[in-house]
């Protein structure tokens, strides 16, 4: 009998410590979804306007991407006019990306391969490339996008970009792409560690947060060429591993007008090859620490468990003390909140799946599984935030006496 009474104050105990806990990160994740039923609907394609002609230069930093690059040039070569020149930008790739990139020239003058200049100590691999890209574009573009190598545009992408941008006055706008999910363990975790990027910022083309909240995606990256200009560059993203958010936030911090709008029908995108490269290398770029103070990373880490790991972890735990006697209070609040969190994030799953193309897997239906991902996805969004990256793309990085340190 005392076993059991204690038993029971235990699981009280802890559904009311649960409970309190979770609470508040609740609250803030509601005020964020709350955003999805007016945010803005994903961008359409367009055909150019003439006035339109020349105002884009297009930046393609490349490293050994031979198995990725020519989708994204073919993709590059169907948008027309406004497009005025498309600079790769290669790292002295090895494995046949730069023959790939000279075959292209043939078929579209408006691609030119660059070699940029060694990397610098105090610089990262990727924000040096789109430096030196932006260094070298005509100064007649009004407009420079940086684009990944593993992208792969649609018709209509960049006339479609510009038009909504220079419309309603943006300075710097970025897209979320369509992704292209094919093997098993990739199709069951990358949603996963998607959602850890909607529950931190909310839907994508929701209303803009402040500065140090704004999100981007440097896969598809357009800023005017003035604002560029006025922050010299990508020099103040140059020690960061995610360049794309740091600059997106110094941008803003500047006065500068951010958008993050939903690009699925014009931008699609083949990141990595299954469940161990996706662990690898999307899952340690998420955590954005570069572009965020300690107390934003410790305060998203609180956050991501309470609302995206815990509800699966502990729901085992309440379910089983509910089982063991009549149920106390603490104990039905606590599950009624873990259960209705889990509830939410299924009805995510359904609201995110225009974000992928699972057309070339037989095994899509993993998908639907993907929530059961999440506290792995959180995990790995812990065990980033706790480490500075020490390889990246091939290259070695020791940027410890370099990194400026966080308040």
């Amino acid at each position: 009998m005392f076993s059991s009474v204690s038993l029971g104050w235990l699981g009280s105990a802890i559904a009311l410590c649960l409970f309190v806990v979770q609470l508040p990160a609740v609250m803030v994740l509601l005020a964020r979804l709350l955003k999805g039923p007016t945010r803005r609907p994903p961008l359409q394609p367009r055909a150019m306007t003439p006035d339109q002609v020349g105002q884009v230069s297009v930046v393609v930093p490349t490293l050994n991407e031979a198995l990725r690059v020519a989708p994204c040039l073919t993709g590059l070569s169907q948008q027309t006019a406004e497009v005025r020149e498309v600079l790769v930008v290669d790292s002295r790739s090895t494995d046949g990306t730069r023959e790939i990139v000279q075959k292209a020239q043939e078929t579209d003058a408006r691609i030119r391969l660059l070699t940029d200049d060694p990397l610098p100590s105090d610089w990262v691999g990727r924000p040096w490339a789109l430096h030196y890209g932006y260094l070298q574009s005509s100064a007649d573009s009004h407009w420079i996008l940086g684009l990944d190598a593993d992208t792969q545009p649609q018709p209509g992408l960049v006339a479609a970009l510009i038009a909504a941008a220079t419309a309603e006055q943006y300075d710097l706008v970025s897209l979320s792409p369509r992704f292209i999910l094919k093997g098993l363990g990739e199709i069951w975790l990358q949603p996963a560690l998607l959602m850890t990027l909607v529950y931190r910022f909310g839907p994508t083309g929701a209303s803009e947060s402040g500065a140090e909240r704004v999100m981007a995606n440097g896969q598809c990256f357009l800023c005017r060429r003035d604002l560029l200009q006025k922050l010299d560059g990508y020099t103040r993203a140059r020690l960061s591993f995610c360049d794309d958010v740091t600059l997106a936030r110094e941008a803003a911090k500047a006065g500068a007008k951010v958008g993050f709008w939903d690009g699925a029908k014009l931008l699609k995108v083949r990141m990595y090859e299954g469940l161990a490269e996706t662990w690898k290398e999307w899952g340690r770029s998420l955590d954005l620490k570069d572009a965020s103070s300690r107390g934003q990373i410790w305060g998203d880490l609180w956050f991501l468990t309470c609302v995206q790991a815990l509800p699966w972890l502990s729901l085992p735990l309440l379910l089983w003390n509910l089982s063991s006697g009549p149920p106390t209070l603490p104990l039905q609040l606590s599950l009624g909140l873990n259960a209705s969190l889990i509830a939410a994030r299924v009805a995510l799953q359904l609201a995110i799946l225009p974000s992928y193309d699972l057309s070339q897997s037989p095994n899509r239906w993993i998908f639907w599984l993907s929530p059961l991902a999440d506290p792995l996805a959180v995990l790995r969004i812990w065990l980033s935030s706790l480490r500075t990256p020490k390889t990246w793309r091939g290259r070695q990085y020791d940027l410890a006496a370099t990194l400026p340190s966080q308040p």
